[in-house]
């Protein structure tokens, strides 16, 4: 099945493989076999399987600080409300002290999203029972408004690195989510074009980094402003950083990528079709600055996903010495079709390697 812009939903999985390492194990194989219908049925899947794991690895738990009133000493004296418990004749210590507990955000995010998958319609009931069947473990963790997570806080370290994955699932649902005026209660969305671009961004620098080890480069660089010596610092602090979102080098040569995930590929005006003019301007900007020698060593490339437009680019420049070409992902194909293409952009520009 696809969704709206006629892309697989398996393909999305695939992708999310290369996002996430995790969904190599075994104990996701048989949701890579299995045909998916909707996209939420397919996180359900996913979280389904995630969470199962993580459970048997144990819940992650963090220092949280409480506050009650106790018999003995536990932590730090509140004076305040100590002394209140004596007016109310409460032979009591309030006490402050900080207990580690599972009644974090991470898995409050966790219970939150799975409340909202199980009121999800596209979800399959055999999914929905295995995740009811998970929160029976979640029973004293809270649940969160998602409009009140600040997603870009969250953090991952050696004691909740599994955690990432499951997160990002999370974010991928709640964050695509609207909330209806006339009931106050959220209703699912498609998976939009935003969560769409970031994942295909990362599909592709993730597939590059495996796929093609003989590569000296893999990953989103930051191209530096070829300035003249005279250029005060003043006038430095207010220009733009400029990150690309693939550069890829094999010796001499480099070639910078930019992932584009649009609705429409081709931009119209009176009956005429042309290429978004920002997204060329962005891509000669990084090559002529990082080619700083105008050696013509570095490349640059639009990376367009298809969409169900019946004019998709397929072009070739050279401009001022430096090739920049503009190509269409197909992600309706069969997985290894799709692959197929990512690797021929690879020999087209550094050649043939084993």
């Amino acid at each position: 099945m696809t969704n709206d812009k006629g892309i697989l939903i398996q393909n999305v999985y695939h992708m999310l493989t290369y996002a996430f390492q995790v969904l190599k194990q075994n104990n996701y194989e048989d949701i890579a076999s299995e045909e998916f219908e909707q996209i939420h049925d397919l996180f359900a899947a996913i979280l389904s399987k995630g969470i199962s794991q993580q459970l048997k690895q144990g819940l992650h738990r963090e220092y949280i600080a409480k506050k009650e009133s106790l018999p003995l000493l536990r932590g730090k004296l509140d004076m305040h409300g100590t002394v209140q418990n004596r007016v109310q004749h409460k032979q009591l210590l309030s006490c402050e002290f900080d207990e580690l507990s599972a009644n974090n955000l991470y898995n409050q995010i966790i219970k939150t999203t799975v409340a909202f998958l199980l009121r999800e319609p596209t979800v399959k009931q055999k999914r929905k029972s295995a995740l009811r069947n998970l929160m029976l473990f979640f029973s004293e963790i809270d649940t969160v408004t998602p409009s009140a997570i600040h997603w870009n806080t969250l953090r991952y370290q050696r004691s909740n690195r599994n955690y990432e994955m499951l997160i990002n699932i999370c974010y991928f649902v709640l964050s695509g989510m609207l909330q209806t005026t006339e009931q106050g209660i959220y209703r699912m969305t498609a998976f939009s074009d935003e969560h769409m671009e970031r994942l295909y961004e990362r599909f592709v620098l993730e597939y590059y980094k495996q796929h093609h080890p003989y590569l000296d480069e893999v990953k989103s660089a930051q191209v530096k402003w070829n300035l003249d010596t005279d250029t005060n610092n003043v006038t430095i602090q207010f220009l733009p950083i400029m990150q690309t979102d693939i550069t890829l080098r094999y010796k001499e040569k480099t070639l910078i990528i930019d992932t584009k995930y649009y609705a429409k590929t081709m931009q119209q005006q009176y009956g005429s079709y042309s290429l978004h003019s920002n997204n060329l301007y962005q891509i000669f900007t990084y090559v002529k600055n990082l080619d700083k020698d105008n050696s013509g060593n570095v490349s640059g490339m639009l990376l367009y996903a298809k969409t169900q437009e019946s004019i998709t680019p397929d072009c070739i420049f050279s401009i001022g010495g430096n090739q920049i070409s503009v190509k269409t992902l197909d992600l309706n194909l069969p997985f290894p079709r799709i692959t197929a293409q990512l690797d021929k952009i690879a020999v087209d520009h550094f050649g043939s390697h084993p």
